[in-house]
């Protein structure tokens, strides 16, 4: 275990039960959301990842997309 999660879970410990279960049900979801992510990314075929390309190639071709800096200005 790491040092960080050592100093999360012991300030987790100093909240009330109820607050604690409440922590405790957000990071098992994120855990099983990122088993999820993993498991299907893990999956996905390198003919999949290229039909994906294509489809957003096709997509800027038409102009169907936002530069990033206008979507996420520099700061």
């Amino acid at each position: 275990m790491t040092e960080l999660l050592r100093r999360a879970i012991a300030e987790i410990e100093q909240l009330p039960n109820d607050q604690q279960d409440a922590i405790a049900t957000r990071l098992l979801a994120e855990l099983q959301d990122e088993k999820s992510w993993t498991s299907k990314f893990e999956a996905t075929t390198n003919g999949q990842w290229d039909k994906l390309a294509a489809m957003v190639r096709q997509d800027i071709a038409a102009g169907e997309t936002l530069p990033l800096d206008e979507l996420f200005p520099p700061k």
